[in-house]
């Protein structure tokens, strides 16, 4: 006969034989619902790959708290702008071997992550970038003299070294935001001779300067000393013997007038000029 204990059925009664059931169940699911973490946090700069048994959703989980399928690991993807430092021994046009420090700056596609990993895996830095960013510094390095490393055209090498690797890896969902060439090492004896070829042609580029510089304070003075004698040119033309006369005769009166005056003798020619002889009367 079945009897209850403070008004609980006891375990010998069916209606309490299911309730137990009931109950471990709800707590066995509640545990698997828990052990297969349906919650995921994806932080900022990131997404999140959804791996169910093998399958991969292509879609991707965006930073904050996302609900999955219990059991589905979720494999987290930085798209943040990443270094990649590379030092290489790349060769010249000329076959020389020079020690190259780069750096990468790089990102993630955010909706290339899951293609990214079903075909490379979350160690794509080392398996996809080193070799791509390595084979493109080879290859434009390749096809420039070692000189121009020095000089102007290096800016355009690490372009030409982002446009080839962006060409590269791009269809993979990898995006470079720029190639910095930090330094070039030579060994010593070329780097000197390069060095001092630069040195010379410098030197050579300022001696053109010089000599146009000479040539045009040269043709200044030409035109100068033109000027003059053109000038001198009109001035003789323009004095004839009747000015010459005139201004005689015009020096004569003044003189004739000075009070210094004594004696005023006129040339004997019919145009001569006077010529004054006395002294000072204050004398």
């Amino acid at each position: 006969m079945a009897t209850r204990l403070f008004g609980v059925a006891s375990p010998e009664m069916p209606g309490g034989r299911h309730g137990l059931r009931v109950l471990v169940i709800g707590v066995a699911a509640l545990i698997l619902f828990l052990i297969g973490n349906p919650l995921t946090v994806i932080p900022a700069g990131h997404v999140g790959v959804k791996d169910l048994f093998g399958k991969v959703s292509p879609g991707v989980l965006t930073p904050g708290v996302n609900f999955v399928i219990p059991f589905t690991r979720v494999v987290k993807f930085s798209v943040q702008t990443q270094e990649l430092k590379e030092t290489a021994d790349v060769p010249s046009r000329e076959g020389l071997i020079m020690d190259l420090e780069a750096s990468l700056l790089y990102r993630l596609d955010p909706s290339k992550a899951a293609l990214m990993y079903k075909t490379v895996g979350s160690d794509y830095a080392s398996r996809v970038v080193e070799p791509q960013i390595r084979a493109a510094i080879r290859e434009i390095t390749a096809s420039y003299d070692a000189k121009a490393l020095y000089s102007a055209q290096r800016e355009k090498i690490a372009l030409e070294i982002f446009t080839l690797f962006n060409q590269m890896s791009l269809p993979r969902g990898i995006i470079a935001d720029a190639v910095l060439l930090r330094k070039i090492g030579l060994p010593a004896v070329v780097a000197n001779a390069i060095q001092e070829k630069l040195k010379r042609e410098q030197e050579a580029e300022q001696m053109k300067f010089v000599l146009q510089k000479e040539s045009q304070e040269a043709e200044r003075k030409r035109i100068e000393a033109q000027g003059i004698s053109d000038f001198q040119k009109i001035v003789a033309a323009g004095i004839s013997p009747q000015l010459l006369e005139w201004k005689g005769i015009e020096a004569t009166e003044k003189l004739a007038m000075s009070s210094n005056t004594k004696v005023v003798v006129i040339g004997n020619p019919k145009s001569g000029l006077p010529i004054i002889l006395g002294n000072d009367t204050t004398k």
